[in-house]
């Protein structure tokens, strides 16, 4: 009989029913880090700022946000930025169908959100986790300015001093599940445990009862 080990697809999948979620102020480096700690291992993102960028790339948009251009595609930018999230959601949703292993980016600035899509996902067997990637405000504001989409720097320090402020309530919450990345100086040997602590998360035969449940009885019907 076939066991995980010998399949890495549908049921069989090891990072099936895991969920990481991403927090960090602008500039903080969560690509970098979930490049580093989950590429490769085949895990859905779910990112509707990537699916907004393309939205402005293609329509030939301005990122230059203090602009008067900018300024006047504002009401446009704010409709790409809800269709963006709606396909995002979408993606979402097919990927919880299959209980595939997801990556779900985010700043973290919004506590209640993220934990309630957390618990929501806890109650469909998965387990959760959350990677908050940490810098100083300096090194923040330095790399939002180097980034394409630039936030102001008031506003990226507002974003920041909000992400902060959530970072005790989000170990609280996760737990066992809470990886904290500092990341104020990005290198592989500074990366080497914690990308051997994420992958160690992602690859654990699940704990969660509800998903142990949900394994089993799709196991069952494949033997029908």
């Amino acid at each position: 009989m076939k066991t995980f080990q010998d399949l890495q697809e549908g049921v069989y999948d090891p990072n099936i029913l895991k969920a990481f979620f991403l927090a960090g102020g602008p500039g903080s480096g969560k690509s970098y880090v979930v490049e580093r700690g989950v590429g490769g291992l085949g895990m859905k993102i779910v990112n509707s700022d990537d699916i907004f960028e393309k939205y402005i790339d293609d329509a030939g948009m301005t990122w230059k946000m203090n602009t008067k251009l900018g300024k006047e595609q504002e009401a446009d930018r704010d409709k790409l930025r809800a269709r963006a999230k709606e396909v995002a959601n979408k993606q979402k949703a097919n990927y919880v169908e299959g209980r595939l292993g997801l990556i779900i980016d985010g700043t973290g600035k919004d506590y209640d959100n993220i934990t309630g899509k957390a618990q929501k996902l806890r109650l469909l067997g998965y387990d959760i986790h959350m990677i908050f990637v940490n810098t100083s405000l300096d090194v923040a504001l330095e790399r939002n300015a180097a980034r394409k989409r630039t936030l102001r720097p008031d506003i990226a320090t507002k974003s920041w001093k909000s992400v902060q402020n959530n970072m005790g309530k989000f170990s609280q919450f996760f737990r066992q599940g809470f990886i904290l990345v500092d990341n104020n100086v990005p290198g592989e040997d500074i990366m080497a445990p914690v990308i051997k602590q994420i992958r160690n998360m992602a690859n654990a035969k699940v704990k969660n009862t509800i998903g142990k449940q949900w394994i089993a009885h799709q196991l069952e019907l494949k033997k029908r």
